[in-house]
């Protein structure tokens, strides 16, 4: 991967991609997460910037390049949250947990598997430990 952080843009990009699979720049700008009108120029010269950045491979489809991430979406996302958790919440992750719970809606169901999420971390710290 890249040592250059993908944009905000590239990130929602990526985030279309390891969703839905393979696609097109119409299908990415129909997709993008918030919402945003945008043209399809500036759709395709983003993904032409990713793909020489390393962050995006494409392969030719009759006229159309179908897309595919190059990257996974733990080897981009794990170094964001890090530096998240240090530089906004001194390292506590429990402060992580809070900000996300205080500034969004959680489902109930949201919350039984992030309860699930929290069992299998501590069982896994419990085993370590023995």
């Amino acid at each position: 991967m890249t040592d250059s952080r993908p944009s905000e843009l590239e990130m929602q990009v990526l985030t279309v991609l390891w969703d839905h699979g393979p696609s097109t720049v119409r299908q990415i700008l129909e997709l993008l997460p918030d919402g945003k009108r945008r043209a399809y120029t500036t759709v395709l010269t983003v993904m032409q910037g990713m793909s020489r950045k390393g962050l995006v491979t494409h392969t030719q489809s009759g006229q159309a390049h179908v897309y595919s991430p190059a990257v996974e979406r733990t080897a981009v996302v794990r170094p964001l949250v890090q530096t998240l958790l240090q530089n906004v919440f001194s390292g506590n992750p429990l402060n992580v947990v809070q900000a996300l719970l205080d500034s969004t809606d959680v489902s109930a169901d949201e919350l039984k598997e992030i309860r699930k999420l929290i069992n299998s971390a501590a069982r896994e710290a419990r085993e370590e430990r023995k």
